[in-house]
């Protein structure tokens, strides 16, 4: 539980520091990003999550970082 709760707070910090850095380029993503089809944000999220599982199964499968 506490790994879990580490992890929940390293994405709260990733996740927020694109908005205290860059705050006008944001605007600007979040633009372009509702400016975008649905099929593409689909087809995103479908990469990021298999990039995500990816990074996953060779972290925990495998022994490339022992």
């Amino acid at each position: 539980m506490k790994l879990l709760f580490t992890l929940i707070g390293l994405i709260f910090i990733l996740e927020g520091l694109p908005y205290l850095t860059f705050p006008e380029a944001m605007q600007r993503w979040l633009q372009q990003l509702m400016e975008m089809k649905p099929a593409q944000l689909r087809m995103v999220g479908l990469c990021a999550v298999g990039t995500g599982l990816l990074i996953c199964y060779i972290t925990l499968r495998t022994s490339l970082f022992n």
